[in-house]
C-alpha cells in the first residue's frame, strides 16, 4: 500500500489519474506509456491489442499507462474507458500537448524498473516488446531502442518517409556524433534509474524529444542495445512531416551549439568515454576514416569545381572549391579522425588547416598550369583527371600535416578539474571539447 500511496502522490501533478490495483508494495517491472493526442479511432484497437499480448505469457509484471496530451477529441474519454474495462491499463491527462512532455511527465512518476514507450498505432510488432526490456532487467544495457534501418528489420513504408528517416539519422551522426542507427522509431525503453539522471536534462516537449535522449545516453556513456523490428507504415499517422523536420532540426542546432558552448553538461553515468569523443588509437583506424572523409571531400570539390567552371575560369574555380571543401574537410577530421570537439583550438585548428589548404592549392593549381601549358585546349574531362591526380597529392600531405602540426595538443595545464557531486547525485563533467594526442591517446 505505501508503495502506491507513493505513486499516487508522484502523480499529483497528472489530471484524471487512474491508479493500478496491485499487490502491496509489488511495483511494476515495466512500464509501457502510449503517448496520444487526438487519436480516439486507433486508441481502443491499440490498447486491448497490446493489453492481450501482455496477458497471453509476457514474462514480466508490466503495465501500460495511456498518456493523453492535448486532445480535444474523444481520445480522454475512451481512454478512461479502457482503463476502467481493462487490467493493467491506466489513463492520466495532461493539457499541455507534446510527446516529449507526456513522456517526461509519465517516466519521472513511475515506480517501474524499466520505462518503455510505444505508438498506439503498434506499427512495430509486439514480438519485439520482450528482446527490447529483457537486456535493461537482466543489467546487460541501460537503453533499447527499435530500429527500422538495422539489418534484419522489415519495413513497409513508402519512399518519401524512408528517404527522410535516413536523412534525418545522417544528419544527427554528421552534426552530433551519433552512433545509433534509428532515432524515430516509436518503440524505445530505458532503465528507471537512468531516465532520473538524465530527464532532468531533456528540453524538448515534442518529436526530437527521444532523439535528444539518445544523444544525452551516448554522451554519458550507456549502453544502448539496438532491435531490428518489424515495422508498418500507418498510413493515417497523425505525424505533421513538414513541422515535425523543422522541429528536429532546431533540436538538433540547439543541442550543437549547447555542446560547442559547454552549456550542456552530462553525468558521466559508467565512468566510460562517450561515443564518438576520441577513435581507437591505431594509425590504420585514423588513416581508414581520414580516408573515408577525403573521398567525400573529393568528390564534393569535383562537383563543385565542375559547377563553378561554368561561370568561372579554371584557376578560381578551382580556388573557390577547394577553399570550401578544405575548411568543411578540417572540421569534418577535427571530429571524425582526431576525435576534438568543441570550441577551444577551434580558430587554430582551422588557420592551420588554411595552411595546409594552401599547400593543396599551390599543388592543384601547379598541376593545372603544367596542363594548361602543354594542352593549350585541354578537355573538362582531362583538368578533372589531372585536379584528381593533384588532389591525391595533396590528400596524403594533408594527413601528415593533420597529424604531426594541424591538430597536435598544445602544452598547457592538465585535465580540468572534475566538478565534484552532491549527495545522491551522479558526477559530471563537461563533454564538448576532448583533446587528443595524435597517437589516439586522450591528455
Amino acid at each position: 500500500m505505501a508503495g502506491n500511496l507513493r505513486d499516487m502522490r508522484s502523480l499529483e501533478c497528472l489530471e484524471g489519474q487512474k491508479s493500478l490495483p496491485s499487490a502491496p508494495g509489488c511495483a511494476p517491472q515495466v512500464e509501457i506509456v502510449v503517448p496520444v493526442r487526438d487519436e480516439e479511432r486507433d486508441l481502443g484497437p491499440g490498447i486491448r491489442r497490446l493489453a492481450a499480448y501482455l496477458a497471453q505469457g509476457f514474462p514480466f509484471h508490466a503495465v501500460v499507462t495511456i498518456a493523453d496530451n492535448g486532445s480535444t477529441d474523444g481520445t480522454w474519454a475512451a481512454a478512461q474507458a479502457l482503463a476502467g474495462e481493462l487490467d493493467g491499463v491506466r489513463a492520466v491527462r495532461l493539457a499541455q500537448a507534446g510527446r516529449g512532455h507526456a513522456l517526461r511527465t509519465t517516466w519521472s512518476a513511475s515506480g517501474a524498473e524499466v520505462l518503455a514507450y510505444m505508438d498506439v498505432d503498434l506499427s512495430t510488432g509486439l514480438n519485439a516488446l520482450l528482446p527490447l526490456v529483457a537486456p535493461l532487467l537482466s543489467g546487460h544495457s541501460d537503453l533499447a531502442i527499435g530500429t527500422r534501418l538495422a539489418r534484419g528489420a522489415r519495413v513497409v513504408r513508402g519512399p518519401r518517409r524512408e528517404l527522410i528517416s535516413r536523412c534525418y539519422n545522417v544528419l544527427l551522426r554528421a552534426t552530433l556524433g551519433t552512433g545509433f542507427s534509428d532515432a524515430q522509431c516509436g518503440f524505445k525503453a530505458i532503465r528507471a534509474d537512468q531516465a532520473r539522471l538524465l530527464l532532468p536534462l531533456t528540453r524538448d516537449t515534442g518529436w526530437f524529444f527521444d532523439s535528444e535522449l539518445l544523444v544525452l545516453a551516448e554522451r554519458a556513456g550507456l549502453r544502448i542495445h539496438e532491435i531490428p523490428v518489424d515495422w508498418i507504415d500507418d498510413p493515417d499517422s497523425r505525424v505533421r512531416v513538414v513541422p515535425t523536420a523543422l522541429a528536429d532540426l532546431r533540436g538538433i542546432a540547439r543541442m550543437r551549439w549547447q555542446f560547442c558552448r559547454g552549456a550542456l553538461r552530462v553525468p558521466r553515468l559508467h565512468g566510460t568515454a562517450p561515443p564518438g569523443q576520441g577513435p581507437p588509437g591505431s594509425a590504420g583506424g585514423r588513416l581508414a576514416r581520414f580516408l573515408a572523409v577525403g573521398a567525400a571531400s573529393t568528390v564534393a570539390y569535383l562537383l563543385l569545381y565542375l559547377g563553378l567552371r561554368i561561370p568561372l575560369a579554371a584557376e578560381p574555380a578551382n580556388a573557390i572549391s577547394l577553399l570550401v571543401t578544405a575548411l568543411l574537410n578540417t572540421a569534418v577530421n577535427r571530429r571524425v579522425t582526431f576525435g576534438i570537439r568543441g570550441r577551444p583550438d577551434l580558430a587554430r585548428h582551422q588557420a592551420r588547416g588554411l595552411i595546409a589548404f594552401a599547400a593543396g592549392l599551390a599543388l592543384t593549381s601547379a598541376a593545372l598550369a603544367a596542363l594548361h601549358a602543354a594542352v593549350p585546349r585541354a578537355s573538362r574531362i582531362t583538368e578533372v583527371a589531372v585536379l584528381l591526380a593533384a588532389s591525391l597529392a595533396a590528400t596524403a600531405l594533408r594527413f601528415v600535416l593533420y597529424r604531426r602540426w594541424v591538430f597536435r595538443r598544445r602544452p598547457g595545464p592538465g585535465p580540468a578539474p572534475q566538478i565534484p557531486a552532491g549527495p545522491g547525485t551522479a558526477q559530471l563533467t563537461t563533454v564538448p571539447h576532448r583533446s587528443t594526442e595524435p597517437d589516439g591517446h586522450h591528455s
